[in-house]
């Protein structure tokens, strides 16, 4: 169930902490997403779950191992319990005690539940193009492919609404990952700019901290303001995220930022900006327009072109002044995926049955739509975002090898991507940067707790953290593509058929036990639905 979004909005500088965005966007007709408001799926939590025969992937690095049983009372880890040796017979007498209700493991894998460290819970820009999707159907599409965390980066919908929604998934009330909400920083001239000095910035600061606030998502702002922010995030134990917007990188990079104690940069941007040097900054194309999205996006494809060498001095300078400052990348490589072959994710697998029709207009080119820069693109373009994917690529397993933290985000709901695929697109794009099959696992989970400071509640299976889980009836490192919802296209060779095949049976939240497949067809009817209104109302 949803709730409709309001439809009368203050002036954006009038508007209450965390919801200057949400003010501005709803005067231009495009509100907040409906909201969820109760939850049909999802059993127990039980007094004592156990999961039985089950190989044990912890998420911390280490390899599969089991046969394990592993006990869960209430919404926590009770106990993992060593049950016997592969292929060969488990003895009764090793097992823990029955529970009111188990779950069958033998030749499956448990897995914890991924962490998606950049999230939008749905994109209000999408009721431009009509019927906005509402929170069920993203919370949905995301429980479905394993995700048990988000990280909310801007709280579009708004603070208090995120807020809300944070608490309702908290207490079982509605069938959601847990949240964590990262209100927009409203200091950026071309998005919105509310904040003027670095004292409205610690104001600013100190009440969305009581609003709710777990942490802040920047676009940028002038040095001063952005220095003072991050200061007084610091103090008040605020975590911080930075899309570096051009309109600010150049007075900061994200090495700047870090210095500053920003603790994520988000994207890519103003990483190669940092890596820049025969130049402080970029060099545009003739008629670039920041506003034009296809200059916008053409270009930002050329930065790392631009930047030092992998291996020069001054690349080995920038990464070991990140790696010495702890410094943590979310690089969604998912979401400007589509640059690179545009083809390809314009008829993915999944678009017919799983992407809302006002989403998937949405994705179509048009002037003035963020993203949708498809009336012009070119081979050219294309080629210069697979050399761009190649450095930024060689970058972060560099930076992986020498011990940096690499976390795992989506910023689905734009440029193609939908919101759980975008997810698993990410892990994909991880191994092709040079992450073995267990660093993008750790990667998706425990690396992802650290960064959000929930790694002592979740992000690996360990006795006394949440019971954040995965079921699959096959190992996930040998091929993420077997995590999509739709599944991978695969030959069963005793029928001599090709039939679609996935992975992922149960995602468990804290203890609240999903069927994927319930999941996934309650977001295929919802979908169809929303198709057939739509089709009769024409």
């Amino acid at each position: 169930m949803s709730v409709a979004p309001q439809t009368t909005f203050p002036a954006p500088d009038a508007a209450p902490v965390g919801q200057e965005i949400t003010a501005k966007n709803g005067r231009l007709g495009m509100p907040p997403v409906p909201a969820a408001t109760s939850r049909d799926r999802g059993t127990g939590p039980y007094k004592r779950l156990v999961l039985r025969g089950a190989t044990v992937i912890d998420g911390t690095g280490g390899p599969p191992w089991g046969p394990a049983d592993i006990v869960i009372e209430g919404d926590r880890i009770a106990a993992i319990q060593p049950v016997g040796t592969p292929h060969k017979p488990i003895s009764p007498a090793r097992r823990p005690a029955g529970g009111d209700h188990e779950i069958d493991c033998h030749g499956k894998f448990v897995t914890p539940g991924l962490i998606d460290c950049h999230t939008h819970i749905g994109v209000p820009y999408h009721a431009l193009h009509g019927t906005v999707a509402p929170a069920d159907y993203v919370y949905k599409l995301w429980l479905a492919h394993g995700v048990t965390t988000v990280r909310e980066m801007g709280c579009f919908s708004g603070l208090d609404w995120v807020a809300e929604q944070r608490e309702a998934s908290a207490a079982n009330r509605i069938a959601a990952p847990r949240i964590r909400a990262h209100p927009y920083f409203p200091a950026v001239n071309d998005m919105l700019k509310t904040i003027h000095t670095p004292d409205q910035a610690r104001d600013w600061l100190r009440r969305a901290k009581e609003a709710g606030a777990d942490g802040v998502k920047f676009f940028g702002a002038p040095p001063a303001i952005m220095r003072a922010a991050l200061e007084e995030c610091r103090k008040l134990g605020l975590r911080t995220g930075c899309h570096h917007a051009q309109q600010a990188v150049t007075r900061m990079n994200a090495l700047t930022t870090a210095q500053w104690g920003l603790t994520s940069a988000e994207h890519y941007y103003g990483l190669p900006e940092a890596l820049y040097d025969d130049r402080v900054v970029q060099s545009y194309p003739p008629g670039y327009n920041y506003n034009d999205e296809y200059f916008r996006f053409s270009a930002a494809g050329q930065t790392f072109l631009q930047a030092a060498e992998p291996g020069s001095a001054k690349w080995n300078e920038v990464l070991e002044r990140f790696l010495e400052l702890d410094f943590t990348f979310v690089p969604t490589m998912t979401i400007y995926d589509a640059n690179r072959d545009l083809m390809r994710f314009r008829r993915a697998d999944w678009h017919d049955e799983y992407t809302w029709p006002s989403m998937w207009r949405y994705f179509q080119p048009a002037r003035g739509g963020h993203g949708a820069y498809w009336y012009r693109w070119s081979v050219t373009n294309e080629i210069e975002w697979k050399a761009h994917y190649r450095l930024w690529m060689e970058f972060l397993k560099a930076y992986k090898n020498r011990g940096g933290r690499v976390c795992t985000g989506s910023d689905s709901g734009f440029i193609f991507q939908i919101f759980g695929y975008g997810y698993v697109r990410e892990l994909e794009l991880l191994q092709e940067a040079g992450f073995n099959a267990l660093e993008v696992l750790r990667s998706a989970t425990i690396q992802g707790a650290e960064l959000l400071g929930i790694d002592g509640e979740t992000g690996s299976i360990e006795v006394g953290k949440l019971a954040d889980l995965l079921i699959l009836d096959e190992n996930p490192l040998d091929d993420w593509k077997l995590l999509y919802g739709t599944g991978a296209l695969r030959l069963n060779d005793e029928t001599g058929k090709a039939e679609w095949r996935r992975a992922l049976r149960h995602t468990i939240r804290a203890g609240l036990v999903f069927d994927v497949e319930e999941l996934l067809a309650d977001i295929r009817a919802m979908v169809a639905a929303q198709k057939e209104a739509e089709a009769a109302a024409s």
